[in-house]
Parts: C-alpha cells; structure tokens; sequence
C-alpha cells in the first residue's frame, strides 16, 4: 500500500480539549490535501468546519472519552452532531454496562445511536484498555447486533491504545458487515502499515500526515 493510499484509510484527528479554530483549520487543510479518509474533531467544531469545508468528511466523537452518559443524552449528541454537518460518530460505549454484564443495554445503545445516524457511519469504541477478552468479544457481538458499521479499539484518552491482539480477536467475533478501526498509540508508519495489514479499515491517528507528507 502506498503512502497515498494508507492516508485514505486515515480519520486525521484532533480531540485536544485545547484546540483551537487555527489548529482545526490546519487539520482541514492538510485532510484536503492529503485525502484523508475523514477528520474527527470536537463536536463543538463541527458547523464551522461544515461551513468552511463543505466537501470534507467530517467525524465527531459521542459520549466521549468515557462513555457513561445515558442513551438520551447520546442521542441528543448524535443528532445535533448530524444536524451540523458530521457524517461519521464515534461513539464510546458505557463502560459500567459491560461490567455490569449488562450486554443487552449495550446493545440497545448502539442500536439506537445507528437508528439516527441511517446511512451515515456510527462507529462503536469499546475501549479495550479495560476489558477482558471476554468481555471485548461480547462487545464484537453488541456492534454486530445494534447494526454499527464499525468497532473502534479505543479513544486514545484510556491506559492504553490499540495493540493488534485485539484486532485478531474482533476478526473472529464481530460480524461479516462490520469493519474495523484502530485508535491510540499509532505513531509510526510501522504501526500504520502493521495494523491496515491485520485487517483495520480505518486508523484513528494525528500523526500520519506529518510521518507520510513528505514521501508523497
């Protein structure tokens, strides 16, 4: 895979609490340049981004970074984020259910949050981190059955990122129509070609355009 093409399965992401307008807009810009798969940003962006990037893909996170807002409040997330302009939500589940072994509310949300988004992409973070493998297999099957088009390692914002053990295990257990993105931690072109190799679809990383750039 070229440098070219492994930026296209690259959601260029800025999540810092202290972004500011002129450091989003740099992230625009390298996103059109460089044709990165989509930009995930604050929520709190997106309308402007939308306003003065129309043609970008725009990716926002929900219930983000720890997951244990209620549904209602995700969804109220999730639908203003659609309204301004977002066409992909990254979603962290609620933690408390997977270790309540309430798998079914887990479900419910997902199922949910994918009834508002419709065509539009909803990607689920499980936040691999603090789970067993147990536990992130029963997560594999929460996304395949709420209907998401994606389950995501992590946030980026846990103990720990994504590791390729965890994409060998959601690629026994998730469903045949759902892809796989890796987030956290991946900061080298070694990592970005490991994990695409493994079977990720999409990389959640804000360190590949200045790794690949300057090779293209």
């Amino acid at each position: 895979m070229t440098n070219s093409e492994i930026l296209t399965h690259c959601d260029h992401t800025l999540l810092k609490a202290v972004a500011s307008w002129e450091d989003i807009q740099n992230l625009c810009e390298d996103a059109v340049k460089y044709h990165t798969a989509s930009v995930c940003v604050p929520p709190c962006y997106i309308k402007r981004i939308h306003d003065a990037y129309p043609d970008l893909n725009i990716c926002t996170v929900v219930g983000f970074p720890l997951g244990y807002e209620t549904t209602e409040g995700k969804a109220a997330e999730t639908g203003q984020a659609l309204l301004d302009g977002a066409s992909e939500v990254d979603m962290v589940i609620n933690l408390t259910d997977v270790k309540n072994h309430d798998y079914d509310a887990v479900t419910r949300e997902i199922r949910t949050l994918k009834e508002l988004c419709g065509e539009k992409i909803l990607k689920v973070i499980i936040e691999t981190c603090y789970l067993t493998d147990d536990e992130k297999i029963a997560m594999c099957k929460c996304v395949t059955d709420g209907g998401a088009d994606y389950i995501k390692t992590s946030t980026g914002f846990g103990t720990a990122g994504a590791v390729l053990s965890d994409i060998e295990l959601f690629k026994q257990h998730i469903g045949p129509g759902v892809k796989i993105k890796a987030a956290g931690g991946i900061r080298t072109i070694e990592d970005l070609n490991a994990f695409l190799a493994a079977g990720c679809d999409r990389i959640g990383t804000s360190a590949a355009v200045s790794l690949l750039k300057d090779s293209i």
